[in-house]
């Protein structure tokens, strides 16, 4: 059944001419209709997660099909809650997702896999390779089996990465990202970088999973908003490990420290053993407590 509290998750890199118009007419529109998230939009497309009533997505969903630039555009959908979005920021950026790549780029629409044309290439073919080109915390609550993942705190480091990956260049490269968004300018980054043979999966995760489920899949995928994390189903084989004990945890929590607030997997018996474990590992073996870390209410911050 369709889900009460929907979250939608959509994009469309399509050119917009002026983005400052859209976003007011966007935050006019999404705040009537009471529905929270984030909504970025730029020259060359929007991108956005939104969250609210039934009656109230469906609305808006249709609104934006009603402009022409988006008649088109693909909705993902999960199911949330009142809690999933604090509020609504919806902002004009430089890009739809922040790839920084130092050159010119355009989005590759060209080499989509279908969820059934992934499934059946990974199953057929041998001597491919699986990219995944989300954030490191991302892959470790989740990706398909066997997948090379980037060891990237942010999108934006990916064109340094990609570098390190240079070895599989000549070989037939499977990327993904949660909703297809990345991929679109990953890939034309991985062609200008001179790897030959790259396809990524339509739609992303989300898609795939809609069809499939957990088949080729390991753990839960990593999702930006309160839920942290969401899984298809109680059958799916976790491997997030809490980062400082190896329990198996889905658990996301912010460094104590808040000059350093990276995300990492903490599960609860560790902290609840040891209150330090709050910190990162790189803080804690830096030397700092959760006495010595800087973070609002720590001993340590003065004023």
């Amino acid at each position: 059944m369709p889900a009460e509290f929907p979250v939608i998750l959509f994009y469309k890199y399509v050119a917009i001419a002026d983005p400052a118009a859209f976003v007011a007419s966007q935050r006019d529109l999404c705040s009537a209709l009471g529905l929270k998230g984030r909504v970025l939009i730029a020259m060359e497309g929007i991108n956005g997660t939104l969250a609210g009533p039934r009656v109230a997505v469906d609305q808006y969903v249709a609104a934006l099909r009603a402009d022409e630039r988006f008649v088109d555009i693909e909705i993902k959908e999960s199911a949330g809650d009142a809690a999933t979005f604090p509020r609504l920021m919806i902002k004009v950026r430089p890009e739809i997702v922040t790839l920084g790549a130092r050159i010119p780029l355009t989005a590759d629409l060209d080499n989509h896999l279908t969820p059934e044309e992934w499934k059946r290439t990974i199953e057929e073919d041998p001597d491919v390779v699986l990219v995944d080109v989300r954030n490191r915390y991302e892959s470790a609550a989740g990706k398909f089996a066997n997948a090379v993942a980037c060891d990237i705190e942010h999108f934006r480091e990916l064109p340094d990465y990609v570098e390190r990956l240079s070895d599989l260049k000549d070989r037939k490269v499977l990327m993904y990202c949660t909703g297809g968004i990345r991929c679109e300018k990953a890939s034309a980054l991985f062609r200008s970088k001179g790897f030959t043979k790259v396809f990524q999966l339509h739609g992303g995760i989300v898609t795939y999973q809609e069809q499939f489920g957990n088949e080729h899949w390991l753990g839960e995928c990593f999702v930006f908003d309160q839920r942290m994390t969401v899984r298809v189903d109680d059958a799916a084989v976790s491997i997030g490990e809490c980062a400082h004990t190896g329990r198996t945890t889905t658990r996301f929590v912010n460094c104590l420290h808040d000059p350093c607030h990276v995300l990492f997997l903490l599960a609860e018996e560790t902290e609840r053993e040891n209150k330090d474990t709050r910190l990162c590992p790189q803080c804690l073996a830096a030397g700092l407590t959760s006495s010595t870390a800087d973070y609002k209410g720590s001993p340590a911050r003065v004023g």
